[in-house]
């Protein structure tokens, strides 16, 4: 049987799961949420590098992207910082779609599958 990885699991979730080479990223939200939305997602994109690097990939290796945003006419700031930050020729699948989010002042989360 193949071993489950689970980083920092909780009583909810996990940072991440690690499962046959693949990396599963939870949505991940902005540490200061006082920020922009561009701010908050440049913070939710570095925790996404270090827990992709953790595991012992990198965001070249990305396979799916969950986007949730509060409000869908900021999808065009979210992605003056997400654009950027992808690597040349190697975007992911994607949805973005808009939500309700969990507390009022996040206005993006993202979640990430990714292989090693």
């Amino acid at each position: 049987m193949s071993k489950i990885i689970r980083t920092e699991p909780g009583p909810i979730l996990s940072k991440a799961v690690e499962y046959h080479g693949f990396v599963y990223l939870p949505g991940i939200t902005a540490r200061d949420t006082s920020k922009d939305i561009k701010g908050q997602t440049a913070d939710v994109l570095e925790q996404i590098d270090a827990m992709l690097e953790l595991h012992g990939t990198d965001k070249t290796r990305m396979l799916q992207a969950i986007i949730w945003v509060k409000d869908i006419k900021e999808r065009g700031a979210m992605n003056e910082v997400w654009t950027p930050w992808l690597p040349k020729d190697g975007a992911p699948v994607r949805a973005c779609v808009q939500s309700e989010m969990a507390a009022p002042a996040v206005l993006v989360e993202i979640m990430i599958t990714a292989c090693k």
